[in-house]
């Protein structure tokens, strides 16, 4: 399987991903940017999903593509995951929600804006409460950390990891720009990569 390939079973979140692929909440906020693109929810989550990979938002690749983490982002998530991409793209196991579904855009310097609250608000309790057999979230950059933990240091947050493991576990955003994080918090690598790569393991071996 590829991601271009991955298929979303059709099941009772069906017609919540579609509710939210029509989605057109943020078409003059978006249209106000730079990039003056439309909205395009990617959406990527079944009723039978374990995991929860709670993201930021999609960046401009994503949106052109419509696959969750189809960047270098994305491939050192998985890395961190112990994932191929044919088990991460396999909505049937994986769920992929991220802050805000759609790109936000980019501000006057080039850099992607933040999720826009708007999203959460509409969206986000309406589709965990969707997904009852969920036993890891994975939240994933200062965003999700804050709206599911409530922390808004993410290195302390990530530091504290093991206060909600094995439901869920906190992580930097897999960007580029946070290499110089990765290199200062060696413990990351050492302490939380292989305690999050056995419990995906063993999740994704049911």
């Amino acid at each position: 399987m590829t991601p271009a390939r991955a298929r979303i079973p059709e099941d009772s979140t069906s017609a919540l991903r579609a509710e939210i692929e029509a989605c057109r909440i943020c078409a003059e906020k978006f249209a106000a940017t730079p990039t003056h693109h439309e909205p395009r929810p990617v959406v990527w989550f079944s009723a039978t999903s374990r995991i929860l990979v709670a993201g930021q938002a999609p960046g401009m690749r994503v949106y052109k593509s419509g696959i969750p983490f189809d960047d270098p982002s994305g491939v050192r998530l998985r890395d961190w995951l112990g994932m191929t991409d044919a088990e991460f793209y396999d909505a049937a196991r994986v769920a992929i929600v991220p802050m805000a579904f759609c790109f936000p855009g980019n501000d006057a310097h080039g850099g992607d804006l933040p999720p826009p609250p708007v999203c959460a608000r509409t969206w986000r309790q309406r589709v965990l409460d969707a997904l009852p057999q969920i036993e890891l979230t994975v939240l994933v950059g200062g965003a999700a950390i804050r709206w599911h933990l409530g922390a808004k240091n993410v290195t302390e947050a990530v530091r504290d990891w093991r206060a909600g493991f094995p439901r869920v576990i906190p992580l930097p955003h897999p960007s580029w720009r946070n290499t110089a994080w990765l290199k200062k918090n060696p413990w990351f690598g050492d302490e939380v990569l292989p305690a999050l790569r056995a419990e995906v393991s063993r999740i994704m071996a049911k």
